[in-house]
């Protein structure tokens, strides 16, 4: 549990460090990835739901 944690933290400080709405879905998908892969979920679906809340949270200014 620790570990998941400590992953989402990290991806909320990575996605504020985003200039563009691209770049924040970019990453948002790559930490999407990754999260679901370390947890031993669908990448692809993590992916898709990274890039969604990268460019949802640039998109509202809340990162």
């Amino acid at each position: 549990m620790r570990k998941k944690i400590a992953v989402l933290i990290l991806a909320g400080f990575t996605l504020s460090a985003c200039n563009t709405i691209g770049e924040s879905a970019g990453l948002g998908a790559l930490v999407g990835a990754g999260v679901a892969g370390a947890t031993g979920g669908d990448v692809v679906t993590g992916a898709a739901i990274g890039a969604g809340v990268g460019a949802a949270c640039h998109a509202t200014n809340t990162c």
